[in-house]
């Protein structure tokens, strides 16, 4: 591990010794990857299990991208190897991005979802797992190309995220798959987040390699 990835989990175990303001201290949504676990750690408390709804809740609101962007990163991390896992997931997503592409300004879950949970423990796994890259990722993230995030933009993400939803239950089979799609919709989520439209565009080529490799791989 990095020693960046290092300090953030000593900041997840020591979370009094913060040296840098999260978004849950400012009350607002995350603005980048390292700001969302960092709500994400803040958020759960001391529960000992932690389910969808909890994670939803910690990231301070009903809106798309931030909640995205915890289903990117149950499937991106370790986590995918629970089986049914990722297409839980999946069916997150589906639901998401689905009233995203009706123009709902909130999105609403079954209860089914929403009590789907892990332990606090496999928490902490996919915090580690995740702080390195979000170092590395948010070094490149910043508002530009704006017209593809807003508008029509948000349309094509919608669309974007129905077919990495879709692809999924597939993927289980190989696991290595399933932790791509979770990079996908962490790339989408993160675009929305920052209005970042070169990210959008790298999530649409993504997905288009990741459904090359499916149909390579199933025909």
């Amino acid at each position: 591990m990095t020693s960046g990835g290092s300090d953030k989990h000593n900041r997840w175990q020591h979370q009094g010794e913060n040296t840098t303001q999260s978004a849950t201290d400012k009350n607002e949504e995350p603005a980048n990857l390292e700001q969302m676990l960092d709500t994400l750690r803040d958020g759960v408390g001391d529960r000992e299990t932690v389910s969808i709804k909890t994670m939803l809740d910690a990231a301070g609101s009903r809106s798309f991208a931030p909640a995205l962007l915890v289903a990117g990163l149950i499937m991106f991390s370790p986590l995918s190897g629970i089986p049914g896992l990722p297409t839980t997931a999946a069916i997150l997503v589906l639901l998401i991005a689905s009233q995203m592409l009706l123009g709902r300004d909130y999105f609403w879950l079954p209860s089914a979802i929403e009590r789907r949970s892990i332990s606090r423990q496999k928490l902490e796994t996919l915090l580690r797992w995740c702080y390195p890259v979000a170092a590395f990722i948010d070094r490149f993230l910043k508002p530009r190309l704006t017209l593809l995030t807003e508008g029509l933009g948000t349309v094509v993400i919608a669309v974007a995220g129905i077919l990495v939803a879709l692809s999924v239950p597939p993927m289980e089979i190989f696991p290595f798959l399933a932790t791509t799609a979770g990079a996908v919709l962490i790339v989408l989520a993160l675009a929305l987040i920052a209005n970042d439209g070169v990210f959008a565009l790298a999530a649409i080529g993504m997905i288009a390699l990741l459904i090359g490799i499916l149909i390579y791989n199933f025909l």
